[in-house]
């Protein structure tokens, strides 16, 4: 079967049917339809030839008055993040069977997994826009209805920054699309227009910020921490897991080869604000006591350093980038995952209430270590091999590669450390009278931690099986932009 369609039906069949599930029975019905798009995936995987050619594309007529067609297809960028989106959300379904038992709240997941994989496979700028939008309906709902806290004023935030974004991106596209003369938004059009040295410059920004806000980047980053701290668990999962990995991929296939111009005359700068992102983040990460918002912080410092490897325009660079934004969807939604464990354990994220729940908790120990290894980039872990070839390409860089490489490098060393002092806040030291009662994970849970170790140790071992894939794409897309 090689109908790509498919892959963007059966999220929204799925949300629909969920929809009308109002018994307890929505969570298993939810695994079993994610199980299913992950099954179809993998005939995509195993027919997917390692070159730089668009394959499996469909095009259909959409809108025939304006000449827009849907277009869709997979090349080696495109095909890892549907692989991440896909292989995640089983993940995230089964991690959340503790707290929600709601067809609605499986269904709005469901759609989101339909804008994301749009998203990943689009091959023109219209349906890439409606993919956009479409994954931020129900992220917002997700952690409106289900999160804690002071979640709708958090929740405003981040729709008005992420919509602010999709505006600017929205006014681009529409700019492109009356250049192009044949009313054609595809990929391949838009990549091939000339533009003037005005226009690319105002393209790259509109698309910039954009993406920027998504990732988040630095200074455009201020609503994420709320964001993540406030959402549930499965939120906070498919925010940091996979969204942010729409931003990170819209600077691969749209800004770079968009406006080659402006970004060689930019990209010194979107460096900086991507390393500034790096140090800001490691060190705020640092000095906190709250283990959810540690987390999210340590994601900017992650991030910041894969969309640094990307602006290196560089080999490595955007190899780095493509592995390291699985690595980290895996590494993170492991993390978060564990956290919302503990929080169950013993109501509370803060160091001062925990400690010592290694004693009881052994194997939620064993399987936290091997995460918080694979997010630190230890060898033979999902994250050494992403981690060096980012720092590499960075190094690379023609204009201050090795200043950039040795703050970029912060976030291997802080990164170290405050991950190493979430463990040992949490697990390691006397355990409190209160906490005395928590009981180890079991069922369910066991089964998604050995499922996110065994992925963190098997990258680490067998990291070729996901730049194989890539490398012919990247090195064409580098060819394409200088």
């Amino acid at each position: 079967m090689d109908n790509l369609f498919i892959l963007l039906l059966l999220p929204v069949i799925s949300a629909i049917i969920l929809a009308f599930i109002k018994s307890s029975s929505a969570r298993w019905a939810a695994l079993l339809l994610s199980l299913l798009q992950l099954g179809l995936t993998i005939p995509f995987i195993c027919n997917f030839i390692p070159d730089a050619s668009i394959q499996f594309a469909q095009s259909f007529s959409w809108i025939e008055s304006l000449g827009i067609n849907f277009q869709i297809g997979l090349d080696g960028i495109s095909l890892p993040m549907v692989i991440l989106t896909n292989g995640l959300i089983p993940l995230i379904i089964l991690a959340s069977f503790a707290h929600s038992k709601s067809g609605n709240f499986y269904a709005l997941i469901s759609f989101m997994q339909a804008g994301l994989v749009l998203v990943f496979v689009s091959l023109d700028a219209f349906s890439f826009y409606v993919g956009w939008e479409a994954a931020l309906i129900p992220i917002y709902f997700i952690c409106a209805l289900w999160g804690d806290g002071d979640r709708i004023r958090v929740n405003l935030k981040f729709f008005i920054y992420t919509f602010f974004g999709s505006l600017l991106m929205l006014i681009a596209i529409i700019y492109l699309y009356q250049q192009t003369g044949t009313n054609d938004l595809s990929w391949a059009t838009l990549t091939n227009l000339t533009l003037t040295e005005g226009s690319q410059t105002w393209v790259f920004w509109a698309f910039f910020i954009a993406f920027a806000i998504k990732i988040p980047l630095f200074p455009v980053h201020t609503w994420q921490p709320d964001t993540y701290t406030h959402a549930p668990a499965a939120g906070t999962m498919l925010l940091s897991g996979i969204m942010l990995k729409m931003g990170l991929f819209g600077l691969l296939r749209w800004l770079l080869p968009l406006a080659p111009q402006a970004v060689a005359q930019y990209g010194t700068f979107a460096m900086i604000l991507s390393i500034i992102g790096v140090v800001y983040g490691s060190l705020i990460a640092f000095k906190l006591n709250d283990a959810k918002r540690l987390i999210a912080y340590s994601s900017i410092a992650h991030v910041g350093l894969i969309s640094a490897g990307i602006f290196s325009l560089t080999q490595e660079g955007l190899q780095g980038a493509i592995i390291q934004m699985i690595n980290h969807g895996i590494s993170v939604v492991g993390l978060f995952f564990v956290i919302d464990i503990i929080q169950q354990r013993t109501e509370s994220r803060n160091f001062a209430d925990l400690g010592g729940l290694a004693s009881r908790m052994p194997i939620l120990a064993a399987c936290f270590l091997i995460i918080i290894m694979g997010a630190i980039g230890l060898p033979l872990t999902n994250g050494f091999i992403g981690e060096f070839l980012l720092l590499k390409g960075i190094f690379s860089y023609t204009d201050h590669g090795v200043c950039f490489a040795v703050f970029g490098g912060t976030t291997l060393i802080l990164g170290a450390v405050y991950m190493l002092r979430l463990f040992q806040k949490t697990m390691l030291g006397n355990i409190s009278e209160t906490n005395m009662v928590v009981t180890d994970v079991k069922g369910v849970e066991v089964l998604v931690l050995v499922l996110i170790v065994a992925l963190v140790i098997l990258i680490g071992i067998l990291p070729n099986m996901l730049l194989n894939i890539s490398e012919a794409s990247v090195n064409q897309l580098l060819q394409q932009i200088k």
